[in-house]
């Protein structure tokens, strides 16, 4: 299954994805950034759950099976370059700072930014075309909801 989602991907001329190809990339982009530590925190994979129910509406069952797909995508994902590059082609630039904020939750979700992660999230964000000004706006945003 991923086999051929991962060839879609970094296709050199790659079609837009699919709304549940740009979930499933989204969720695995959270892995990522959540593994970027070394350390999977079960809080992190909550939040990645709670991030995927809330921006699209899934049951609890349902955000569980994506995250764990994501956790299977992730594990055999290319580099974060052309695996964002995906996300990037499919996600409005106003929709991408949602993503960045996003990735922030699951930073920030053990209590814990680690140098790591840090660089990660920037990669990802320029990647995106979000800028480091609009990536700190939406991580004070996350700090701020708490």
């Amino acid at each position: 299954m991923f086999a051929d989602f991962l060839k879609r991907l970094t296709a050199p001329a790659s079609d837009p994805l699919t709304d549940t190809d740009a979930r499933l990339a989204l969720g695995a982009l959270l892995v990522r950034i959540a593994r970027a530590d070394g350390d999977y925190d079960p809080q992190e994979a909550t939040r990645i759950e709670r991030i995927v129910t809330e921006r699209y509406g899934l049951s609890p069952f349902e955000a569980t099976a994506l995250r764990k797909e994501a956790e299977a995508l992730e594990a055999e994902a290319p580099d974060t370059v052309r695996f964002t590059r995906a996300i990037k082609d499919a996600v409005p630039l106003e929709d991408r700072i949602s993503v960045i904020e996003a990735m922030w939750q699951v930073v920030l979700a053990d209590d814990a930014r680690d140098a790591r992660e840090d660089a990660l999230l920037r990669l990802a964000a320029n990647l995106l075309g979000v800028s480091d000004m609009d990536s700190a706006r939406a991580r004070q945003r996350v700090e701020k909801r708490g």
